[in-house]
């Protein structure tokens, strides 16, 4: 639907007969209002000489402006002795135009005269419409709509009033509140003051003179829905042609998006080398976030290499234990005598070697952090011993008598399924219960797509600098390589891989040849010796290729991406790049 509006002053006579005009040229879709700026009632000259060409306007009235306020324009004809300065600024800010037909201000309204004012509009209407005027003024306002809604940053306009007469859909997005129900009210009405606080220019001060021209700052916003997002609002105080303010442009950025992007950028430093822009491993990232303030026990798991340890110690180093202890111990690497040994401590004498007293790992992480690695390998016989300590927070040490307490938050870790170790009775079910509190899945390397590439560059560059080498980068054989391979040891895999190659290269670039040898080259379709225009194309994909197969094949993408003829790692570059 759009909208047309026409303006007059006094008895807005002119309006009047342009409305009746436009009707019968106008398509059924555009809205045509008349107004007035001081109207009051229809003049019945006007009726009289349009009945004298078949139309009927009896039934119009003549509106005064400030009844149509809450309506959306596209467009606002006014005459040329009657400028829009009187006007409130009009929702969905319309193109604004004025046409010279003139009334004579020294001869009284008569029957002769409206019908020289009638005869002169029913042409420029005529003109107006059937030269394409119309479709062009909405053309272009929705081509300047489409560019501002297509805007990241929320764009909020108001006259001096604080009516609102521009919102775009970033606006919509970040406050939660249509347009249609924003529009020609007061913003702090609309808001009820969460946009701005009471800091805003307009609630210190209604003069416009006071106004500073452009003002920038940091606030809290809280959107409909009482999500809360910390932005940047720079607002501007508008002005017309003749330098007489008109009202007051604000631009809102959500800072939560670079803070996100900060957070990626400086992935090492505040999550402990976990970096990557994946969907999945944002997921990763934001979970820690969420569960490292709480003192609950986090089971991790994960296929080996995924980097199980790293997120414990992000999880520890987002929590309020931070300035604690975090203490590591791979249950699986130990025997059972000297794993106990290891978590709960000894006194001297306990057991032969055991010449002095020690603390165990439950001791030294009190009021921080123990992580368990490969718990799904400890006996059953500790498996016991594990759950009083999570139970009560109470253990002895191995030979001793005295009974120690702490508190101690447990994160654990395993690469098996420890549903199915429970269903086999080698897995407490009563101990999973304790330890999966707050359960955190680590995505395997193949599942994160390009973040393969971001964290080879890193290591690459970590690893060179190490070992005190110039700058050196990977050639685009081997970015594909890297796509293309699924890695079954992850990125434990991955930073073996840049070891070898780094060794094996003497100069700048590492080339296909410098990685690891293997007789799994399948992987690659490629041989090795062969230049690139023998290798062998990739099958290209479609969307409804993809979904049918998923569909098939339930969801499980490994086979799909055999059924498409590709390699896995191109089937989740194609699906990321559907989100």
């Amino acid at each position: 639907m759009s909208g047309l509006l026409f303006v007059d002053n006094n008895n807005a006579c002119r309006s009047q007969l342009a409305e009746a005009f436009a009707c019968r040229k106008a398509p059924d879709y555009v809205n045509i209002v008349s107004a007035g700026i001081n109207a009051t009632k229809i003049n019945p000259l006007v009726v009289q000489v349009m009945q004298e060409i078949d139309i009927d306007i009896s039934a119009q009235y003549a509106k005064n402006i400030s009844e149509i306020e809450n309506q959306v324009f596209d467009v606002a004809i006014a005459f040329c002795d009657c400028s829009f300065s009187g006007c409130p600024i009009l929702p969905g800010n319309p193109a604004l135009i004025n046409w010279n037909v003139v009334k004579d201000t020294n001869q009284q309204e008569t029957l002769e005269s409206i019908r020289d004012l009638r005869d002169k509009i029913q042409s420029e209407v005529n003109i107006f419409f059937d030269n394409g005027y119309f479709a062009a003024f909405v053309s272009s306002k929705t081509d300047s709509q489409l560019i501002l809604d297509n805007i990241s940053d929320a764009i909020i306009a108001h006259d001096l009033n604080r009516n609102i007469y521009y919102f775009n859909k970033a606006a919509e997005k970040l406050t939660g509140y249509k347009k249609e129900y924003v529009l020609n009210n007061d913003c702090h009405e609309v808001f009820a003051k969460p946009l701005c606080g009471e800091k805003c220019q307009f609630c210190t001060s209604s003069d416009c003179s006071d106004l500073p021209e452009k003002d920038c700052r940091t606030m809290q916003l809280t959107s409909k829905e009482g999500q809360q997002r910390i932005c940047e609002m720079t607002t501007t105080l508008m002005r017309d042609e003749k330098n007489i303010p008109k009202g007051i442009l604000a631009v809102v950025r959500d800072l939560s998006v670079e803070q996100n992007l900060s957070k990626i950028a400086t992935g090492v430093e505040r999550f402990n080398g976990i970096i990557g822009t994946s969907p999945v491993i944002m997921e990763v990232l934001n979970s820690i976030s969420d569960i490292a303030h709480s003192r609950a026990p986090v089971l991790i798991c994960g296929e080996s290499g995924t980097g199980k340890e790293l997120a414990a110690r992000a999880i520890h180093q987002q929590s309020s234990r931070k300035n604690k202890l975090f203490v590591p111990l791979n249950c699986g690497a130990l025997p059972e005598n000297l794993l106990e040994s290891e978590l709960f401590g000894h006194v001297k004498g306990a057991f032969t070697g055991a010449i002095r007293d020690k603390k165990g790992r439950f001791e030294l992480a009190d009021g921080g952090t123990i992580f368990l690695d490969e718990i799904g390998d400890i006996s059953p016989a500790m498996q016991v011993k594990l759950l009083r300590v999570l139970q009560e927070g109470t253990f002895e040490r191995v030979g001793g008598e005295k009974t120690f307490k702490v508190d101690v938050r447990v994160i654990s870790a395993t690469n098996k399924n420890l549903t199915e170790e429970m269903n086999k009775g080698r897995f407490r079910e009563d101990l999973f219960y304790r330890l999966n509190v707050i359960p955190l899945t680590l995505p395997a390397l193949r599942e994160r797509g390009s973040d393969v590439v971001v964290l080879a560059e890193y290591l690459l560059a970590k690893t060179a600098q190490e070992a005190g080498r110039e700058k050196i980068h990977f050639s685009s054989p081997v970015i594909n390589a890297f796509l293309a391979y699924d890695w079954p040891g992850n990125i434990r895999e991955l930073q073996n891989w840049i070891q070898y190659a780094l060794l094996k290269c003497k100069g700048s670039v590492i080339e296909l040849i410098h990685l690891p040898a293997s007789s799994n080259w399948d992987w690659l379709n490629v041989n090795l010796e062969e230049t690139p225009k023998k290798q062998t194309r990739k099958r290209k994909l479609n969307y409804a290729q993809v979904e049918e197969a998923l569909a098939q094949l339930k969801g499980n993408k490994q086979k799909a991406a055999k059924l498409l003829g590709v390699g896995r790692a191109t089937l989740y570059r194609f699906l990321n790049e559907q989100k």
